[in-house]
Order: structure tokens, then sequence, then C-alpha cells
């Protein structure tokens, strides 16, 4: 996996000082255990946050800060933990870390799991510290066993260390915090459903309200955070706020950085800590080389499969949520795919929505039997037997299956490329409709019920 800087052909180095969550990563790609972690200086956050802070500094330091989840909805972080309960009574409380990375062509949480670990449990430690949570969970998507392996043995290190357990730090702190892997699902990077998941219900997601910080884990009040979102918490700890806002570019809303990444055919595919506001012209030239030799840009995704596909003479938008909103899609998980001139988007849509379909839950109606009739009617398009109207049903099926039609965000965002593939390459769409057989008379009369 590729990780490159700033500056394009790796002319600036990484630093603590413009790149908080890649610094500490070794040239060759290995782990960094909790030796070489606090030699370059992890866990001093913590430390201060300890000593210094009490919890509703930390919180109102992370909102400050503008941080904002990394899992791709982009819900301000300190919003999100002043919602836990401040009633000293309730001695219950639990951190989730949604590490279920299953969005295709997604892959940055996985990096910092495998090859920074104590990042995240540090990440964690400050976090619960705020929210005065005593036990924290690390919802592991299961296909990730280098990541379940790592996270393990750096949580027996901060065991040892004094940094997880009781008292920590000497404080009178008590937080533990557990590796769980999933089953793999899909619908389980839905915080509710990765709550239903870890008590060992079916992964369904929740009506809300109640909110998982009312009513979360086991009827306790519960926050869910990202895992790059984690680990954004102790460079703004350490550095503070105004360095974090200093990251970003000019125009930006979002602040700090942010992992991001090109695949497809590129000649340079990889992921990069970059600062929220460069364009998608400087991800997709200077970081990702362009298209590989022979191949030509068709259209791109700017944040996983469930964003909208943009073209070419989108690249100019500046990547970051508001940036990518001006253009008609969303952010979300900032790892872009080239979608090259060989790829008809009928067979790429068909694929995508057997995934979206397939991981479904099934507890709502538009979605489970919505994205099979999507899947049924891509399949008879990508064969030339589609039937005039299919390309209107399609349509259809994205404005019933949008926001607020279903119980969760699973279908919004898997018709939401379909949506955007029709609009931009329609002809490819209608060259798939068979034309009307002339061996199928008229009907001679029309139909009435009951004659």
């Amino acid at each position: 996996m590729t990780l490159t800087s700033f500056g394009p052909a790796n002319r600036i180095q990484r630093s603590a000082e413009t790149h908080p969550l890649t610094w500490r990563l070794r040239d060759d790609g290995e782990a960094v255990w909790l030796d070489e972690y606090q030699a370059k200086n992890g866990y001093a956050a913590a430390r201060k946050a300890f000593a210094d802070m009490d919890q509703d500094a930390i919180v109102q330091t992370v909102k400050d800060a503008g941080l904002k989840g990394r899992g791709g909805a982009g819900f301000p972080t300190g919003v999100k933990w002043g919602l836990m309960p401040k009633d000293e009574s309730i001695n219950i409380r639990y951190l989730l870390c949604n590490a279920d990375e299953m969005e295709p062509n997604t892959w940055k949480d996985r990096m910092l799991m495998e090859q920074l670990p104590h990042l995240l449990i540090e990440g964690m430690l400050i976090s619960a510290r705020a929210l005065k949570t005593y036990r924290g969970y690390i919802f592991l998507r299961g296909e990730y066993t280098t990541a379940a392996k790592h996270l393990n043995r750096a949580v027996e290190e901060a065991k040892a260390a004094g940094l997880l357990g009781k008292n920590i730090l000497g404080s009178g702190f008590d937080f533990e915090l557990f590796v769980h892997t999933g089953a793999g699902r899909y619908i389980c990077g839905e915080e509710t459903a990765l709550i239903n998941s870890l008590e060992g219900r079916r992964a369904n997601p929740r009506s809300k309200p109640p909110f998982p910080a009312a009513v979360g884990v086991w009827g306790k009040p519960t926050c869910v955070n990202n895992v790059e979102t984690l680990c954004n918490v102790p460079a703004i700890i350490a550095d503070g706020v105004d360095w974090y806002k200093s990251l970003a570019r000019e125009g930006s809303e979002d602040m700090g950085t942010k992992l991001m990444g090109f695949s497809g055919k590129v000649k340079n595919p990889g992921l990069w800590e970059l600062p929220f506001g460069v364009t998608g012209r400087e991800l997709f030239e200077d970081y990702a080389g362009g298209m590989r030799d022979g191949f030509k840009l068709k259209a791109w995704q700017p944040g996983g499969a469930g964003t909208g596909f943009l073209l070419p003479e989108h690249l100019d938008a500046q990547m970051y949520a508001g940036g990518i909103a001006k253009v008609g899609t969303r952010m979300g998980t900032g790892l872009a795919m080239a979608v090259d001139d060989s790829v008809n988007m009928v067979s790429l849509l068909r694929n995508m929505e057997q995934f979206f379909a397939r991981e479904s839950c099934g507890f709502c109606t538009p979605c489970r039997d919505g994205l099979p009739w999507s899947v049924k009617l891509l399949m008879a398009i990508e064969q030339g037997k589609g039937q005039p109207g299919d390309i209107e049903t399609l349509l259809g099926l994205v404005g019933f299956l949008g926001p607020g039609k279903t119980f969760c965000a699973h279908a919004p965002g898997a018709v939401e490329p379909l949506g955007s593939a029709i609009k931009y390459f329609r002809p490819e769409f209608e060259a798939g409709i068979a034309p009307v057989s002339a061996a199928v008379p008229p009907l001679a009369r029309p139909i009435v019920v009951g004659a």
C-alpha cells in the first residue's frame, strides 16, 4: 500500500506539524509498537488530557477544532460527544470504535490499525476520559485478521504499561478495551446495527430516537466513532485547536487532514494524508499519477461505492464535504475510484447493486425489494434484453430509495451511483433496451376489468 506526503513525488517528508495521522509510520510498513510509539511522543496527549484537562475541556477542545466523523457521514464529533448524558449517577457508559470498514474501495482504517494500533488506542483512551466511559470495544471487520492481531497485541502492551485497565496514570479512572471481530456484514457500518451485532442480535438498524447516546449497548449511553475520527483526537489535544484548523486549505469548511486515496487503472494507486480542500485534480494527477498509458478517465467516484459518479471536468472540485456537494455528490470516505474508458457503466452498476442488494439487512421494504429489482433490470439491460420503460423504472427506484424514504442510509447510498450513472451515461443504458418485437400483435381491444 502506497502512502506519500503532501508534495508530489515525495519531495516533502511527513512531520508531526503537517501529518498528524501518519508521521509516525515506518518506511518498511511494519507496525509501530509501544516503545517506538512512545519515543515518537505517543501517549503524551493522553497524559496531558489526564493531568491538565477535565471532561468538559476535552469535549470543548474537540468541538472547537471542528473535527467531523471520518467514516462518511461527517457529523461533528464534539457535538456527538456532547449528547452523552452528564448525569453522574449513570456509571455505565460505552465507547465503540466502528472499524467495520466494508465500503467497497475503502481501506484507510485498515492501514491505521495495522501500522499504528497505539494511535487508535490513545485516541480511544482520551475519548473515554472525556465521555466517562468505563469500557470500549473496537468492532472490527472479520476479514481484517492482521489488524485484529496487531490491535490485540497493542492492547496488551498498553495494559502492561498502565495505560489501560484500573487507575490509569494514577488518575483513579478505569477503562477496559476489547477487540470484537464481526461476522462480515456491510450493514454493521450503521452504528445501531453495529450495536445490535455486538449484543449478539441480528444486525438490523434500530429506530431513532432514542439515539445511542441515550440508549445504546445493553440499554446504556453509548458513543460510536470511526477509526480515523478517533485517531485525530491525540493531535488535537497535544497541539491545539488553532494549529489543527490551520492544516486545511483555504476555502475548506472541514478542518484538519484526511486520508484520501485513488484506485483503478491509475499509475500510482495509493493512500495519502492530505489537507481538506485539495482538489480532486491534485489527488488524481499529482498523487495517483493520472491514468495508465492506454487508458482514459471516463468517470470517478470521490469516496467509496456509495457516492455518485463524477466526470473528468469535476476534478477541480475541492475535496471536502461542501466542495464535493457543489458538484452533486458526497465526499464519503475520501477514497476515490477511477473508471476507465473500457468499462461499461451498465455492467459496473449491475455489479455494485448486486453487492448492495446482498448486504441489505432486509428490514424495510424499499431496500429489501427495491435493490434486487434494480439488479434484475440492470441484468436485463446488460444482456440487451431491457424493455422500454426500464430506465424510467430505475430512476423511479432512485427516488423511492432516496434519503428519508428508508429505515437507514443503506439504500440511499446504494442508489446514488445508479442515479448519477444514468444521468451522465444514459446512452449506454439505452443501448441495452431491446426493440419492440413486430411479432407481438397489438391488443384487439382494451382490457376492461370484469368484462
